[in-house]
């Protein structure tokens, strides 16, 4: 009975496929020679999911009728699986491509960082998959990804963000620990806002120029001067350090950030503010 119900799950998931499809194939149909080539790695981006799909269904089914699911599927494969680099296309607005926007930039291939996957972004990756003799779609899944991680990132554990500097993996755990004492009630964008102070002191001639001489000056950080500093960081504050250094800045080039509901310096105050994200007000 499971392997009959496993079955109709993979039929489902053909007909899904081929109902995403018939769209581009619509859509191609009516469209300019710009566009096609967008299409057509849509396409194959849909194609590949559904397969993906389908694959583990159809281990799942095996593993349900022969009863050594051990066997069928390893132990760490879901793992594996979530572990594996995010695919980005035409279209896509995330982290992950500010990341790869970064990565391409570092490695010759300039491209704009605003961490939207456009035209532009698109025609670098092609580039790069050219050059690096890969399959040339335009997308950036696991290969392209592999690709670039390997050539931008050093045995030492060290990368280097947009602005040039190299950053260690204890940096960047530094950092994900003042942005999680600072900014954990904070919505994303004012954690990555944080996480952007950082590094723009750090490349500023009034403040020190290592992660941790920014962090560790005295009085400069309330989460160092309370103890909160050393609370273990979650997941999303570690994304909003690897934003800020793959070049996003939010708080739009300040050095200084405040919660005017808690501030008790004049000082402060006369800095020239920036913006306002959540609860903190950035400044220069």
């Amino acid at each position: 009975m499971e392997s009959i119900l496993l079955y109709g799950k993979l039929c489902l998931l053909i007909k899904y496929q081929i109902l995403r499809i018939i769209p581009c194939v619509q859509s191609a149909m009516h469209t300019g020679t710009d566009s096609v080539h967008r299409i057509q790695s849509r396409m194959i981006l849909m194609w590949e999911e559904g397969i993906s799909m389908i694959k583990k269904w159809f281990a799942i089914g095996v593993a349900a009728v022969i009863g050594v699911t051990g066997s069928v599927i390893p132990a760490g494969a879901q793992t594996a699986e979530a572990a594996a680099p995010t695919t980005v296309y035409y279209g896509s607005e995330n982290g992950d491509v500010w990341d790869l926007q970064a990565r391409l930039n570092q490695l010759g291939y300039k491209t704009e960082l605003d961490g939207i996957y456009g035209l532009e972004t698109e025609s670098k990756v092609i580039r790069f998959q050219t050059d690096h003799g890969l399959r040339i779609d335009g997308i950036a899944g696991p290969e392209t990804w592999s690709h670039l991680k390997k050539q931008t990132e050093g045995t030492t554990g060290e990368t280097s963000d947009a602005a040039g500097l190299s950053l260690s993996k204890k940096d960047k755990t530094l950092m994900a620990r003042a942005v999680y004492g600072e900014a954990r009630g904070e919505p994303y964008k004012g954690k990555v806002a944080v996480a952007a102070v950082i590094l723009n002191r750090i490349q500023s001639d009034e403040f020190p120029d290592t992660v941790r001489g920014v962090i560790m000056e005295s009085g400069a950080f309330t989460a160092v001067s309370d103890g909160q500093i050393w609370l273990k960081p979650d997941e999303q504050a570690y994304k909003a350090v690897q934003d800020a250094i793959n070049g996003w800045d939010p708080s739009g080039g300040a050095t200084y950030y405040f919660n005017p509901d808690t501030a008790t310096s004049d000082w402060i105050w006369s800095r020239t503010q920036i913006d306002k994200i959540g609860k903190h007000i950035f400044s220069k």
